[in-house]
């Protein structure tokens, strides 16, 4: 029986101290009896899982402040190896495990080392547990999820490994081999979660390993690395040349060696140590593009999996926390760059399962369109383009870029996407790179397009192309060709038909300037339509219009205000329908305060509103009276006026939130007035509405008494509104019958609501008994019927 144990600790205190403990266990057990060979089975247990290994750690502190910190054991790894029966004869020697090995790796200028007190402090990106037997070896990723990412088999007996960030160097008795690793393509995604996307992308952590060099020694010991350099110990005597010569014999037949020891050498064996240089980066890289092209017509992934060794050489290299001299780094983000862009062209031109891989790679490549169109195309017309370019293309021109294709270039998309997706022409016609695109050729293909496959969109943007060619008459026809409802499906499959990105910005094309100018109504609805598919946010249309209607950001144009009327009679959420009411109700305050006209004709009046939406009421009796006594000049503003009103009848609507707002309007005239006993009238407030009605407009008094002092509120009518009125009539002034006709009418209500002892209670007591006598009267003879 033969046991061999390890145990390695790591301590981390970025957040407080972590104390992790990865165990491995070689532990074969034999036991022959009658003949027979008992071996346990290998087992790997990962994560939390590997506490069941049943194999105790005990800390002991070795701190030398003497303090007692609070240090936790966390099992990561357990792994068992036992003997591979499969191939006779087995040796004990073959399940030893003689590298083990912890790899971190440090984010690109963020390797920090900061003392605190005793304590070293080291911020690194991924962390590698690394283990190698004689005939194979493990890497594993220690981060928050343990997982096995490459397995090594060798060739011949290994005697010793060391892992670096860009390489694995084995030794054997004779030679010393270097492999590739994954490391970086792990530390990637740990750096960036969002890097398998459609802007970014990295060799997966899968890929196959390769054997990159082998170099013969003779009698190789033992290993160790120094930053780019491999320090190796030999051992050579009169026995290793005579290995090395039955190398050969003895890989062929294996078999026991029966021959008799020799005799000790009379001197002793020569130590040599070599330090070795690897290669460099940028070598290394050129070797495997050069050799990689040799595969490009025949065997297209082995191509691409050169590529990919490539590229991740290269960025294994820039993630070096010690590369800091940009003298450094340009040649290797080049050669960066360079390998995206070889990727892509794999991707691009071959007919793989990862076609959409190009699209990626050819972004981190910093290449133009026009470039990679040079790279990609050529002037033979039977050319097939493969769904790999195709892909990148089309996604290149859906996104806002700033690039604009000449005339020459653009042509040549039009061909591509005729021969390949000759439906995407349209969509591809609307990208901001298509601006310089013959019109004519543009008319052409959408013509041929038309006759195959008619649609909504086809004919919106053969109208945008008309404009490009100075034709309002053959854009006017277009338009005029379809239901403007049905075109609205149009825009809704292609925004950029009406709005475009350039360097960030949002503009509104040509087709959205002429559809302002001539029919405001149709985009209206476009723009309404492409809010309620989620293609335009509320304030992104809001800046839109005020853009297209030339007006800068504090102006707000009748345009906007329609939209949001129109919005607000479609709206369904209670939350987006407050922002409307606020921002409608504040503009209609800002333009009645500052007496300024709309700057167009409003497309809805109030009627139009109240009979299609419910968030505009109908206006009160009494404000309709209040209005019939304003004269003919006080109309000027009177469709925004009506509108507010609407809308604060509404029953929906938040008054609070425009009362700051409404102190702007003034209250000498009557339409100010209106708002302001409206607003009082809306939070509860009747008594101060009576007192400013009784003030500045004392004929609207008993309107607005009979539509509001109702249940609740009557009590008012005696308690309020009778005690005002008679106070008011002692004193003769200009209003002195409007006040005595308004007290008749308040007497007639009382003696209606009251018993005879309670109105006789609320009649004043200087009063004159005449006067008030048939109000008795009529409030006797209604207790006696």
């Amino acid at each position: 029986m033969e046991k061999l144990a390890g145990s390695f600790k790591w301590q981390s205190h970025d957040h407080g101290m972590l104390q992790s403990c990865i165990t491995e266990e070689v532990d074969q057990t034999q036991s022959e009896s009658d003949g027979f060979v008992f071996c346990q089975q290998p087992v790997e247990l990962l994560g939390e899982e590997s506490s069941k290994c049943e194999i105790s750690v005990i800390l002991e502190s070795i701190s030398l402040t003497g303090e007692d910190l609070n240090i936790q054991v966390q099992y990561v790894l357990y792994r068992r190896f036992a003997l591979d029966v499969s191939s006779f004869p087995f040796s004990v020697e073959d399940a030893k495990l003689h590298s083990l090995q912890l790899l971190p790796i440090h984010e690109s200028g963020a390797s920090v080392t900061a003392k605190e007190g005793d304590t070293t402090k080291q911020e690194f990106l991924s962390l590698f547990c690394f283990f190698s037997l004689p005939h194979v070896a493990y890497l594993y990723t220690i981060n928050n999820l343990v997982k096995l990412i490459s397995t090594y088999q060798y060739s011949e007996r290994s005697q010793q490994a060391v892992l670096t960030p860009q390489f694995l160097h084995v030794i054997t008795s004779n030679n010393l081999q270097c492999f590739t690793v994954r490391c970086s393509a792990v530390a990637a995604r740990n750096q960036d979660p969002y890097i398998d996307t459609t802007l970014k992308a990295c060799p997966p952590v899968s890929l196959d390993v390769c054997t990159l060099r082998m170099q013969l020694f003779i009698g190789l010991k033992a290993i160790s690395h120094f930053k780019h350099h491999i320090i190796i110990l030999t051992k050579a005597d009169s026995e290793d040349f005579l290995e090395k010569k039955t190398l050969k014999r003895r890989l062929l037949y294996r078999k026991t060696d029966n021959t008799k020891p020799k005799a000790p050498p009379e001197s002793e064996p020569g130590w040599n140590l070599y330090i070795v240089n690897t290669t460099s980066t940028l070598q290394l890289y050129r070797e495997m593009v050069d050799y990689s092209k040799t595969y490009e017509n025949v065997r297209t992934e082995s191509c691409i999996h050169l590529l990919s060794e490539a590229h991740l050489l290269v960025r294994t290299a820039l993630m070096d926390p010690a590369l800091k001299d940009l003298d450094e780094k340009e040649p290797l983000l080049a050669a960066f760059h360079e390998s995206c862009a070889l990727l892509g062209d794999c991707y691009s031109r071959f007919d793989t399962k990862d076609f959409h891989l190009a699209l990626p790679y050819y972004k981190m490549s910093s290449l133009s369109i026009s470039d990679i169109l040079k790279r990609v195309t050529f002037e033979d017309k039977t050319q097939k383009y493969e769904k790999g370019f195709i892909f990148y293309l089309h996604h290149s021109l859906y996104e806002d870029i700033d690039e604009k294709l000449n005339e020459d270039v653009a042509a040549k998309v039009l061909q591509i996407f005729h021969r390949a997706e000759p439906n995407q022409i349209p969509h591809i016609l609307c990208s901001p790179c298509m601006k310089n695109v013959c019109p004519e050729m543009a008319m052409e293909y959408l013509e041929l397009i038309e006759k195959m496959a008619p649609s909504f969109l086809v004919t919106l943007v053969k109208a945008s192309v008309a404009l490009k060619k100075g034709d309002r008459d053959r854009c006017k026809k277009e338009l005029d060709s379809q239901a403007e409802m049905k075109l609205v499906c149009g825009f809704i499959r292609e925004p950029r038909l009406l709005k475009q990105h350039i360097k960030g910005q949002m503009f509104p094309t040509e087709l959205a300037l002429y559809l302002k100018e001539t029919r405001p109504g149709f985009l209206l609805a476009s723009l309404l339509a492409l809010h309620e598919n989620n293609k335009m946010e509320l304030e992104e249309a809001g800046s839109y219009i005020k853009m297209l209607s030339g007006k800068n950001e504090d102006a707000v144009p009748q345009l906007l205000v329609d939209f949001w009327e129109a919005l607000l009679v479609a709206c369904t959420q209670e939350e987006v329908a407050q922002k409307l009411h606020f921002k409608l109700a504040t503009q209609y305050i800002w333009r009645l305060s500052r007496k300024e006209l709309p700057d167009t004709e409003p497309l809805k009046t109030t009627e139009d509103l109240i009979n299609s939406c419910s968030d505009y009421g109908l206006i009160f009796s009494w404000i309709i009276f209040m209005m019939s006594l304003v004269p003919l000049p006080d109309w000027n503003s009177c469709d925004d006026l009506s509108k507010l009103q609407s809308l604060l009848c509404s029953p929906s609507f938040r008054i609070s939130s425009i009362l700051p707002f409404v102190k702007n309007i003034p209250e000498d005239s009557i339409s100010g007035l209106s708002i302001h006993v409206l607003c009082d009238t809306c939070l509860r407030q009747h008594e101060a509405a009576i007192d400013k009605l009784l003030d500045r407009c004392p004929e609207a008094v008993i309107p607005y008494a009979q539509h509001e002092l109702r249940d609740e509120h009557q009590a008012l009518w005696w308690i309020k509104l009778l005690p005002e009125l008679c106070k008011r009539t002692r004193h003769v002034g200009e209003n002195y019958p409007v006040f005595l006709s308004s007290l008749q009418e308040t007497l007639s209500v009382i003696a209606t609501a009251l018993e005879l002892r309670d109105f006789l209670n609320v009649l004043p007591e200087d009063g004159n008994a005449a006067f008030f006598l048939p109000h008795l009267l009529q409030c006797s003879r209604r207790l006696v019927t």
